[in-house]
């Protein structure tokens, strides 16, 4: 076993993710996981250095491994890429097993086969009644501002329960956690604001549980709520969750259920337009869908640099290196999902390919997200109806006059025009 490096003998690479232009992949992750897949970092905020894992095989090791800890980060200044930490401290992102564990098995309450099958059917009518207006708009149109924002913030609000009056301002509250250019205290204060809505939300579900809409009864008659304001009143009101935790759960999904999907809607179709022989492939066989989203969700590197990061809570080998107790540790799921380990050619975009399925672009272990059911459910029906309705659906400008958003950390265009 080779035994940790010192810092005389092993460099401290600082990296300030770049914003990059389209579904470019980053020059310093495709360096580190090629010559350098256990190293160490230091980011452009918080203190002192941290590791970098980027294999497959080590990033599976660290995301699944107890002896990294994701609570232990709590009250340390560890170095990271935004100004403040993203998650709420009671939130699951911070709990280690079995806190973790009796918290996910709360949220899963609201992703039950029955709810998902109604979801489903739900997201086939946003996104038919959106293309609708669409059309009526006439092309060339955004199709950032007609589907891939409108659409992910309504079936996250019906996931959750949220009201429509409260849509617009979750949205631009979710806008503001999640850029690192807005500052600390914009960022915090727009995650107070979300906490407290949803702390109102939760709270009236607490206060009236029998008040609520017909459509949110199952049809066989058990009472058992699926929206997840809901589900989470009902865990509060049990005793198995806490009021903090609660909240902290559903501001969590509620950011990614948001603003990740929406970005990587766009992505999506962004990365088949300008992918004529892929597209041409999907559209020739409808039923290749789920594969292709699953080579979609590998192939695009879909936010910036690094996500939360763990500490080792003993010395641990990864990828022939200890990584003394203590330090810091982030995984990187995008280079893991480019890792020639595992895929073959993964540079390439490849809707045929049967290793697709072994991506990690919704993390690995205890951690992996918890709304993946309804973001893929998106996608498919995203691809299996977008050119049914728009067969000539095309960029509406050149390739290298798309704006691409700055200083946030899921990546994504700030527009799509498109034509038809």
């Amino acid at each position: 076993m080779r035994t940790a490096p010192t810092t005389t003998e092993s460099p401290i690479h600082f990296w300030s993710p770049p914003d990059l232009p389209g579904l470019e992949f980053d020059p310093f992750l495709s360096r580190m996981l090629h010559e350098e897949p256990v190293s160490r970092i230091r980011l452009p905020n918080g203190a002192g250095h941290a590791w970098l894992v980027t294999r497959h095989a080590d990033v599976r090791l660290v995301s699944a491994d107890p002896r990294f800890s994701r609570r232990a980060v709590l009250g340390r200044d560890v170095t990271r890429v935004a100004p403040h930490f993203i998650p709420m401290d009671g939130a699951t992102a911070f709990a280690d097993p079995p806190d973790h564990t009796r918290m996910r098995r709360v949220v899963a309450g609201a992703f039950t086969a029955r709810s998902m099958r109604r979801l489903r059917d739900r997201a086939q009518q946003v996104l038919d009644g959106l293309l609708d207006e669409m059309e009526r708009h006439g092309s060339p149109a955004d199709l950032v501002a007609h589907v891939a924002r409108p659409f992910p913030q309504a079936m996250v609000s019906e996931l959750m329960g949220v009201p429509a009056r409260d849509r617009e301002s979750m949205a631009h509250w979710t806008d503001g956690i999640l850029s690192a250019a807005a500052g600390r205290t914009a960022s915090e204060r727009a995650k107070a604001a979300l906490a407290d809505r949803f702390a109102a939300l939760i709270g009236a579900a607490r206060r009236a549980p029998a008040a609520r809409l017909p459509h949110q009864v199952p049809a066989d008659g058990d009472a058992r709520r699926e929206q997840l304001v809901d589900v989470l009143a009902d865990g509060v009101e049990a005793g198995t969750i806490g009021f903090d935790e609660a909240v902290g759960l559903a501001v969590l999904i509620q950011i990614g259920g948001t603003h990740a999907v929406r970005n990587n809607s766009a992505n999506m179709v962004y990365a088949l337009l300008t992918h004529p022989h892929q597209l041409a492939r999907l559209r020739a066989e409808p039923a290749l869908v789920p594969r292709a989203v699953d080579e979609l969700l590998r192939y695009i590197p879909h936010r910036n640099a690094v996500g939360l990061a763990r500490i080792a809570l003993e010395d641990v080998e990864v990828g022939g290196v200890t990584i003394p107790a203590g330090d810091a540790v982030y995984v990187s799921y995008l280079s893991a999902n480019r890792d020639p380990e595992v895929f073959a050619d993964p540079e390439r975009l490849d809707l045929d390919r049967d290793d697709a399925a072994s991506h990690l672009a919704f993390a690995h272990g205890p951690h992996y997200c918890p709304g993946a059911t309804l973001a893929r459910l998106e996608s498919e029906v995203l691809l299996a109806t977008l050119w049914d309705r728009f067969p000539g659906l095309r960029l509406a400008v050149p390739e290298d006059e798309l704006r691409w958003q700055r200083g946030v950390l899921i990546r994504g265009p700030e527009e799509l025009p498109v034509r038809w």
